[in-house]
């Protein structure tokens, strides 16, 4: 058993999210989004180095070398499997262990709107879920796969760095693809990809002008295109998207976003009143004519203002309607959902006028 293993098990035993494991500081883990010291000596480089070179391959150290940090995924037998980056810092080396869970995420089991499913049914297009690093988007995105695997004979391939959640499917055909294991990147997948006849892609991250210009080809060609970017809301996503391309073809990019969009997902992970656990706070926004518009016409930041009054019979919701909600049936407290809100100001006021926080004068 590697060094590294016993902490591993530890951050499993106490059903926390991460491991920091860096030279110079104590191992910390992660629970509920705090970060919590491992009673333990500070680690040394030295020290560090041994730990965690122990799980790494020839080859996985060769390329930490030369390229200063790794992505990879570390299964532990009878604990887990991890999503880990190595990386190197001014105090010598470090990384990061992410627990990925055994089982398969359900939407029930995650809580989330049951108008999420509708994503499934789309035949073709682009489905962009955005949000901060470690808000949960993966393991949504992991849920929608699963539903879509046993519900439809379809070839699904998802492009990752590194596989998380490992699927298996009597019905559908999956294609799980690893950047710097199966492709050297993103880009190099998804060209690959569109030579290999899927109905569903599903692309790990969307960071690069090349990978967003293939995710939108495929969506053209009739694929339904499942994207991640790192940003806070639709609205944002959808100029994210736009300002990725030089400014000369912005008109000609909105103008095909108006219509491949189907949906954004914006999600957020707010801590529960009770103290356990986290709850995920989700914007959704499916592409009407209203919203094509929008794109069309340069008017994406009308977005926001839209969803903020939207019927919740069309499953449409703003973050900080959600937030409300949450509040409301006392999931979170109203000082936790303050901090998450996307117009703060505005977000106090609708609690004001629901009794939900007192009057400060503010």
């Amino acid at each position: 058993m590697a060094r590294i293993d016993s902490f591993l098990r530890l951050v499993v035993d106490q059903k926390a999210s991460d491991l920091h494991f860096v030279a110079g500081s104590k191992p910390i883990i992660r629970h509920d989004g705090r970060l919590v010291s491992i009673p333990f000596r500070v680690l040394t480089d030295t020290e560090a180095r041994r730990f965690l070179l122990e799980i790494l391959t020839d080859e996985q150290q060769d390329t930490l070398e030369k390229e200063l940090d790794l992505d990879f995924a570390y299964h532990l037998d009878g604990v887990g499997r991890f999503r880990a980056n190595v990386f190197l810092q001014n105090r010598g080396i470090g990384a990061v262990f992410r627990v990925i869970p055994d089982q398969l995420p359900t939407l029930e089991g995650l809580g989330l709107p049951s108008a999420l499913r509708r994503l499934i049914d789309y035949p073709n297009g682009l489905v962009l879920f955005t949000g901060p690093t470690g808000c949960g988007k993966s393991t949504s995105q992991a849920a929608l796969v699963r539903e879509l695997a046993n519900t439809r004979p379809v070839h699904i391939v998802t492009i990752e760095d590194p596989i998380e959640f490992v699927h298996r499917s009597d019905t559908a055909l999956l294609t799980q693809r690893q950047v710097g294991r199966h492709t050297k990147s993103f880009a190099e997948a998804l060209r690959s990809a569109l030579r290999e006849s899927p109905d569903v892609l599903l692309v790990g991250e969307m960071r690069d002008l090349e990978t967003i210009r293939l995710a939108i080809s495929a969506s053209e060609t009739g694929v339904l295109v499942f994207g991640t970017l790192h940003t806070g809301s639709a609205a944002k996503s959808i100029d994210r998207m736009i300002d990725a391309f030089p400014e000369a073809q912005a008109d000609q990019i909105r103008g095909v976003l108006s219509v491949i969009t189907r949906a954004v997902v914006s999600q957020r992970l707010v801590r529960r009143a009770s103290g356990e656990g986290r709850v995920a706070a989700i914007e959704l926004l499916f592409v009407n004519t209203a919203i094509s518009n929008m794109i069309r016409e340069n008017k994406a930041h009308q977005i926001d203002a839209f969803l903020q009054s939207v019927d919740p019979s069309t499953g449409m919701q703003s973050m900080d309607n959600h937030l409300l909600r949450l509040a409301r049936d006392y999931e979170v407290t109203i000082n936790e959902a303050v901090k998450h809100a996307t117009y703060p100001a505005v977000f106090r006021r609708m609690a004001k006028a629901e009794d939900l926080l007192e009057d400060d004068g503010s």
